[in-house]
């Protein structure tokens, strides 16, 4: 019998086997359910992004959160697939999208479970009619790229066990996560950039995109946030 919460607290603590159990069913229905989750943890998450700029920056972001997951594991499928091939994960491409949705959906759920802890933080943020817009948005910044890449690794790490059973190796494992792991975060953070605004920025319009998605890049925009609070 499909028990979703069953399987999310096996996900959750690591257990391997139920995991390569999975990744071999020929039903949809547990993808299905991966789904599901990143667009309502990752939708609740996205909101605490756009809440401290505007209410309607907060449902622009909700939407557009689990959006940015889907793009970042739909455009990592093929790479992730032929890395696990290259390393020696013993998983085909079908099976390799499917744990790596898994993973996402571990993040989609720890981001959801923190986040009460980013509003209280937006609460304690200089907000954007205080006077100190720039410093708001830098710190607001700051605080969810960290959660977020967090959140991510605690994703990935669900899936060692699972990559040694199939690999053979906990070396090939952590190989594999790595590689994963470098190819999530580096297609994630651009397209988060040409997806943008996210929080919004003081100055400028609340709008879903910006008309100049391809101007600049995550990497700079975190590097002025930086140097603005030193």
């Amino acid at each position: 019998m499909f028990n979703a919460p069953a399987r999310f607290r096996r996900l959750l603590g690591g257990n391997a086997s139920a995991q390569r159990t999975w990744l071999e069913e020929r039903s949809w229905r547990w993808a299905g359910v991966c789904v599901l989750v990143i667009v309502i943890g990752g939708g609740l998450y996205g909101a605490t992004l756009g809440l401290w700029r505007d209410g309607w920056q907060a449902v622009f972001t909700a939407i557009k959160f689990p959006l940015l997951v889907f793009l970042t594991c739909g455009g990592n499928a093929a790479l992730n697939g032929c890395l696990g091939q290259l390393l020696g994960s013993g998983m085909g491409f079908r099976q390799t999208t499917l744990a790596i949705l898994m993973s996402f959906s571990v993040t989609a759920m720890v981001l959801a479970a923190i986040a009460p802890i980013m509003l209280f933080l937006l609460w304690n943020t200089p907000s954007l009619a205080a006077g100190n817009g720039i410093g708001g948005h830098n710190v607001t910044l700051l605080a969810h790229v960290g959660v977020i890449a967090f959140a991510g690794i605690i994703g990935v790490r669900r899936l060692f066990r699972l990559v040694v059973v199939t690999s053979g190796s906990a070396a090939v494992a952590r190989r594999v996560l790595f590689g994963w792991l470098a190819g999530a975060l580096l297609l994630g953070t651009q397209l988060a950039w040409v997806l943008r605004p996210f929080i919004g920025s003081p100055g400028l319009a609340v709008e879903f995109f910006r008309p100049d998605p391809l101007h600049g890049n995550f990497f700079q925009a975190v590097w002025r946030a930086i140097h603005h609070l030193l």
